[in-house]
């Protein structure tokens, strides 16, 4: 199994597929995986532009796993929102919070920027986005930073859920044990694949456990140090052809 992310390892941050990793992708002979941090929306048009047939796709940081064509949810694991967004609202005033509303989208306080999330999205109340289990809930702060974050991140009670800090002012929480790995691992078990038999490819904070749990886990030159750390290789940068360069080593 191929198990791959998206931003920034299959398409840049323009949202851009390259030709070179579109026909690196299309000789794997084993099946390609998708697992991406993305929702499904956002998971769906990737997987159609690479021609993938069938098969998974892994979203919501491994909270949410589909098959695809035709797109059909298979797993999702949820959590009680309600103490981490009481808790954000109290330290944090201003963050925007999404709650994830599987096959639908996303329900928010505010607006996020346009194009961070796909689907569609309805404007709730603090009260009635802490209603219901979810499987994922997104903070963001589109004028703050990241090491803000992480002094917020440090400042909740998180050990009854995961979480993962983005590339800016942006944290993914999900159930807790639920990460791209765990979701990954399921799958191989429910297939009958080693992960040893597994190539997973990523460049960021969510995917140090993919990468760590993959028979062969390889970080793209652009991933931050602590990425490239724990990878069992470096592929090069997204912009020098990272991923087609790793694919074509064993395709």
């Amino acid at each position: 199994m191929v198990a791959l992310d998206i931003d920034g390892t299959l398409v840049d941050f323009e949202g851009e597929l390259p030709d070179s990793v579109r026909k690196a992708v299309a000789k794997v002979d084993v099946p390609v995986v998708l697992a991406t941090g993305r929702g499904l929306f956002g998971a769906i048009p990737v997987h159609e532009a690479l021609g993938l047939q069938g098969g998974h796709a892994v979203v919501s940081n491994g909270a949410v796993t589909a098959t695809m064509s035709p797109v059909e949810i298979e797993s999702q694991v949820t959590f009680d929102p309600r103490p981490i967004i009481d808790h954000v609202m109290d330290v944090y005033p201003q963050a925007l919070i999404a709650v994830e509303e599987v096959g639908v989208g996303y329900r928010l306080n505010q607006l996020f920027p346009v194009g961070e999330l796909q689907g569609e999205l309805h404007i709730e109340t603090i009260d009635e986005l802490r209603s219901r289990p979810a499987p994922r809930v997104i903070i963001r702060d589109p004028n703050g930073y990241a090491d803000s974050f992480r002094d917020l991140a440090h400042s909740l009670d998180l050990h009854s859920v995961s979480y993962v800090i983005g590339w800016s002012a942006w944290l993914d929480i999900t159930p807790e044990g639920v990460t791209k790995a765990s979701a990954l691992d399921t799958l191989c078990r429910l297939k009958g694949i080693d992960p040893k038999d597994v190539l997973a490819i990523g460049d960021g904070n969510n995917d140090v456990e993919m990468l760590q749990w993959a028979g062969r886990g390889v970080a793209v030159g652009d991933a931050p140090d602590s990425v490239k750390a724990i990878a069992d290789d470096v592929a090069p940068c997204f912009a020098d052809g990272g991923t087609a360069v790793e694919l074509e080593r064993w395709f």
